[in-house]
């Protein structure tokens, strides 16, 4: 297996690690796959008829959903397997981030002339819920390290591997591959084949590893990210760093980067809408407006659960996570029209794009606009 560099070779879960964290992985497969299939049958086959021949018509929204859900026994074996799982993933991520942190800690400390740069904030003010909010449930959140601690960002580092592994998406490539990133530089390349970056802003970057995908894809250009999270940068500047990507990480509020106005030729970000409450979407996108070079993109990857791409069950499904199990701001993005978003915040209509491309068996939602002007 080739690897980006030493850090990828030092997260390697030992055997029993290993052996649980398949566990996991093969029950959250099956959690999300065939039992929400069966769930779905009953639904159509009992739960929804059994609802309309009391209300007179069929359960219209995931609330009449619910429910119509909510006593049936299935339901309530999925809900509580599923929030099992996820208190089991934690745990048995948790025991390989533990035993591995004195490695990357000790390779933080060896980084003494960077080829990036890590900027914090200790008197940024984090905004309300997001701070409060434990996303993923993961434990104490992504605010829950001193500044320089490394264990927040490679816990969740050590779940987005689980998850690959579990979809056969590590099969062959290197520890912390940054796919979601290399997905969408294509769905750019699709939709703007001539840009040409000079300067690239990933905003909430998170740990980063995905951030590594625009500086392969274009070495020459100089490339930032922007999370609110200084223990969730700290890794990924470690990350950068230990696999020789000069990267700039800062840390600022994505409505308020603290960069100047036409400075990035293209913007991205990758399930940054879905873990941000919809209040704060508004001055997202008018940041990203005023940061746009002329000609430049901004591009965004997220989930494609809006209530018209997905039958009602799904919807249930997806709210029950909202309400359980570390995803409070999953529902408020899907019932947002983030082209009228884009729109509002600035972005001329005709450059306004808000569609779903091909990701595995389904799709993702890709939204966004290109500035008018010259070539990026």
């Amino acid at each position: 297996m080739a690897e980006h560099g030493s850090l990828a070779a030092a997260y390697r879960p030992n055997h029993d690690e290993n052996a649980r964290q398949q566990f996991v992985g093969a029950l959250k497969a099956y959690l999300n796959g065939p039992l929400e299939g069966k769930l779905a049958a009953d639904y159509d086959n009992v739960a929804a008829p059994a609802y309309a021949a009391e209300h007179g018509h069929a359960p219209a929204d995931r609330d009449e959903g619910r429910d119509a859900l909510s006593n049936r026994l299935l339901y309530q074996l999925w809900g509580a397997t599923v929030f099992t799982s996820q208190d089991l993933m934690w745990e048995t991520v948790n025991d390989t981030c533990c035993r591995v942190l004195p490695e990357f800690q000790s390779r933080r400390a060896a980084i003494d002339e960077p080829i990036g740069s890590l900027t914090l904030n200790p008197d940024l003010e984090l905004p309300t819920p997001i701070r409060d909010v434990e996303i993923h449930r993961q434990p104490g959140g992504y605010f829950d390290s001193v500044g320089d601690s490394l264990l927040t960002g490679l816990r969740y580092f050590g779940t987005v591997e689980l998850y690959r592994a579990a979809k056969g998406l590590s099969t062959g490539a290197a520890t912390g591959a940054p796919g979601m990133g290399f997905y969408l530089l294509e769905a750019v390349k699709r939709r703007f084949g001539d840009i040409q970056p000079k300067r690239i802003l990933d905003l909430g970057c998170g740990p980063g590893t995905e951030t590594v995908a625009f500086k392969l894809a274009f070495p020459d250009a100089e490339v930032h990210g922007v999370d609110l999270s200084a223990p969730l940068l700290n890794f990924a500047h470690t990350w950068a760093e230990d696999n020789g990507h000069a990267i700039h990480f800062r840390q600022a509020d994505a409505r308020d980067t603290g960069f100047e106005a036409g400075s990035f030729d293209l913007i991205v970000s990758n399930i940054l809408f879905h873990e941000t409450w919809h209040d704060i979407v508004p001055g997202i996108m008018r940041e990203a407006h005023r940061l746009l070079a002329p000609g430049g993109v901004f591009l965004n990857g997220d989930t494609p659960y809006q209530p018209g791409q997905i039958p009602v069950p799904k919807q249930v499904t997806n709210n029950w996570q909202v309400v359980n199990n570390g995803e409070p701001f999953w529902t408020g993005f899907a019932d947002m029209r983030m082209a009228d978003e884009l729109i509002a915040a600035g972005f001329d209509a005709d450059n306004v794009f808000a569609d779903y491309d091909p990701l595995g068996s389904g799709v993702f939602h890709i939204f966004g606009a290109r500035a008018p002007g010259g070539g990026a």
